[in-house]
């Protein structure tokens, strides 16, 4: 038998806390998951440094990406199976993809891609089409199945209903990250019926759309995503956390450029720190690699780099105001100006963090940024756009918030004199226009 069509002697099953099972049948999907690339991702947790604030979010991509496999799997097998707009021929690329989106994220995710100008989704490519054992096994499918899995990952498929299954305003990418991130963090925000959208989903040559009978589900979703966002993923504590992440790696890469003499010195990082990442090394990095580091770089004798080791791992963060002003405002500069004289180096002590989010929006012509939008199947076969049928989806539709903080450390500010820590905190509060918290 064709290993395309190659199944188990026995379906595998995974225990899931938010799917209660995850089935595994084919064999190249059981193949995949022992691979050393994918089980790397039980080493890096799901959200990064938002454990520091909700205690229980130590979940990982492994699990992630066995959901959003798990909920492709479902899509297929309970719901477009049989349809005439699917093919089973595309069942494996859907599947694989899922499974595989996620597999080029690097330690604390994000945060680590923004230091050293990475993209996880180029290095997810990389590792497919790479010299790896994830390449190894999708090529006996085919020489050219690793690239097109690759291509429905980088949405530069032809397939566009594959690729709308997992990156598209309502995939199983989003899904499973929301329901799971709800679920570690204790939360109820991110629970929405998602039951009732895969049974009202349906396949159309150019992605997936919605019967309109399912309106009401998806308004859930839309409502429970921006939430998560909000009172989750842009928690001012979790952002505190990441600044000082970000602050240690850009120390340690600035000591490296200097020629400074490390104590511990970080051989896992000589192809980051040099700009040319080679994608073994890179496979070699997880969280508990960085939190080594972190831990032995707290006997360095770089003050700056040791602090901020030493506060990231005792959770020690900094505080935060809101704030209101200009980035370059006369103000800030001042306050730069009094940490260099209190002695503290306001380019790693002083932080200023804008994120901003939208609920829903869809793409508008003239504007080459937006977004394709969630359609709904009217009974009549029509399609529409849902916020011409949803008031509430209309009413959240390019509806964009911000929120910006300005992060300082507050207890290095209360141990200078009297005299200049009155006019630093003075002047915190003046930027912010809100007394410090």
């Amino acid at each position: 038998m064709s290993y395309r069509y190659q199944k188990l002697y026995e379906e595998k099953v995974f225990k899931d806390p938010v799917h209660r099972y995850i089935h595994v049948r084919d064999q190249i999907i059981w193949d995949l998951i022992g691979t050393k690339e994918f089980q790397r991702l039980r080493r890096i947790k799901q959200l990064g440094t938002t454990y520091l604030t909700f205690h229980g979010a130590e979940h990982s991509r492994f699990s992630h990406s066995l959901g959003v496999y798990e909920i492709i799997r479902r899509m297929i097998d309970d719901v477009f199976s049989g349809r005439p707009e699917w093919s089973d021929d595309d069942r494996l690329l859907a599947l694989c993809a899922g499974l595989l989106h996620d597999v080029g994220h690097g330690p604390f995710s994000h945060t680590f891609e923004k230091i050293f100008d990475l993209d996880h989704e180029e290095l997810t490519r990389d590792i497919i089409e790479g010299s790896t054992e994830i390449n190894e096994i999708l090529k006996r499918v085919g020489e050219e199945f690793p690239k097109q899995v690759s291509e429905i990952i980088g949405k530069t498929s032809e397939n566009r209903l594959v690729t709308s299954m997992i990156s598209s305003q309502i995939d199983a990418d989003r899904m499973d990250y929301l329901l799971r991130d709800a679920y570690y963090t204790g939360v109820s925000y991110g629970n929405f019926d998602m039951e009732r959208i895969l049974r009202v989903m349906r396949p159309r040559p150019d992605g997936i759309v919605m019967k309109q009978s399912g309106m009401h589900a998806v308004e859930h979703y839309l409502i429970s995503r921006f939430q998560m966002y909000w009172q989750v993923y842009f928690h001012p504590v979790s952002r505190s956390a990441e600044s000082i992440l970000l602050k240690i790696l850009q120390r340690a890469r600035f000591l490296h450029d200097e020629g400074y003499h490390f104590n511990y010195v970080p051989v896992h990082f000589d192809s980051l720190f040099d700009g040319k990442v080679v994608l073994d090394e890179y496979l070699k990095l997880d969280e508990s690699v960085l939190l080594y580091y972190f831990q032995v770089w707290q006997e360095e004798s770089d003050q700056i780099l040791s602090d901020l080791c030493k506060r990231f791992l005792n959770r020690n963060l900094f505080q935060y105001v809101d704030f209101h002003g200009e980035l370059h405002s006369e103000k800030l500069v001042e306050l730069k100006r009094l940490f260099l004289e209190i002695g503290i180096d306001p380019n790693y002590y002083l932080v200023m963090d804008t994120i901003s989010d939208e609920a829903y929006d869809y793409f508008r012509y003239g504007e080459e940024d937006g977004k394709k939008p969630i359609l709904l199947l009217l009974p009549s076969g029509e399609l529409n756009e849902i916020s011409r049928k949803s008031e509430l989806v209309d009413g959240i539709t390019g509806k964009k918030l911000s929120d910006s903080k300005l992060y300082y450390p507050h207890d290095l500010i209360y141990n200078k004199p009297d005299d200049l820590k009155k006019k630093i905190i003075e002047l915190i509060e003046e930027i912010a226009g809100a007394k410090s918290r």
